[in-house]
């Protein structure tokens, strides 16, 4: 494959062997851009890249040891494929990674397409099917919250000594919810007024929680669109930039509400119930918050966010 004169050697294929035919487009990235590359011999890859024009996200204020903050980029993904990888998790084979703008004047990686039917579509439309692919899954994540580390934090920050944990998990957690409905509330008058009754039961929340210190692997926000199925029907995990050392209740308040009747198939390892809890009340008030800043840029979807955000202010509101 030739990209700007250069070559890419693809497969164990000569460089000569392969041109790029055709390029398109695929939906969903919202911090770097996917591409299908086609090539002449009819085969296929996918291509990443990291470029400040194909990341739709406004900054927002950060929250010390927060190791969900800015999860995006080649370093983090070259570094986290690698910990997946070891761990026995089914990813897209890694063909190249260029942070030296070689090829283009962006970070990029190119990787296995491993197929365009995702998990999701398995689930809405062909339920039965789904059955080994969520065994797959769920072994994968096993193997993943059974792998610890000493603290958590994002892995490549660790792999270069700086990281650096000074207070518990569960505090970040509270600091990021609190964070995200003093924003929310300013885009939407139900959240401002019921900020006092949202932060208390916040607050109430982490009351429950008692010390623990274990961090094993986790994906960050895990859905059924973040796993594609190939045809003999292995569950490939994708967009993992987010992976890190953290408490795995974080990745399963995530899986019980994405993957709904569907989560036991997954069977899941033993968790603290009140962690969960906390974790599942902060990450609806980050679907609220997240969706709504983004909705005020020029993402091109923006109804689905703003939809997005409005059926998380439903559920916020419900708990208190």
């Amino acid at each position: 494959m030739t990209i700007q004169g250069s070559s890419v050697q693809d497969q164990g294929a000569t460089p000569s062997d392969r041109r790029l035919a055709a390029l398109d487009r695929l939906a969903g990235g919202s911090k770097k851009g996917v591409y299908r590359l086609r090539l002449n011999d009819q085969t296929t890859v996918v291509l990443y890249v990291w470029a400040a024009d194909e990341n739709y996200w406004p900054p927002s204020p950060t929250v010390q040891d927060d190791p969900f903050t800015d999860a995006s980029g080649a370093d983090l993904f070259a570094a986290n494929h690698a910990a997946l990888t070891a761990a026995g998790v089914r990813v897209p084979d890694l063909m190249m990674l260029d942070r030296d703008g070689r090829y283009l004047d962006a970070d990029i990686a190119l990787v296995e397409d491993a197929g365009a039917l995702r998990l999701e579509a398995l689930l809405e439309h062909d339920s039965a099917t789904a059955a080994m692919p969520l065994s797959s899954l769920g072994a994968a994540l096993r193997r993943m919250h059974t792998t610890f580390g000493p603290h958590f934090g994002k892995l490549a920050a660790i792999a270069h000594g700086e990281a650096s944990q000074t207070r518990r998990a569960e505090d970040v957690i509270v600091d990021r919810a609190l964070g995200h409905v003093d924003a929310a509330a300013v885009r939407d008058v139900r959240l401002a007024d019921a900020h006092h009754r949202i932060t208390a039961h916040v607050r109430h929340l982490r009351s429950t929680v008692t010390p623990r210190e274990e961090y094993g692997l986790v994906h960050g926000e895990l859905g059924p669109d973040h796993v594609l199925v190939t045809p003999a029907d292995e569950a490939v995990m994708i967009d993992f930039e987010g992976l890190t050392y953290f408490e795995v209740e974080w990745d399963h308040a995530w899986l019980q509400m994405r993957f709904g009747d569907t989560y036991s198939a997954l069977r899941p390892v033993d968790l603290d119930p009140d962690r969960l809890e906390l974790y599942r009340y902060a990450q609806t008030l980050s679907l609220i918050e997240g969706p709504l800043r983004i909705a005020d840029t020029d993402f091109p979807d923006r109804k689905w966010m703003l939809d997005l955000a409005e059926w998380n202010i439903t559920k916020a509101l419900e708990a208190i």
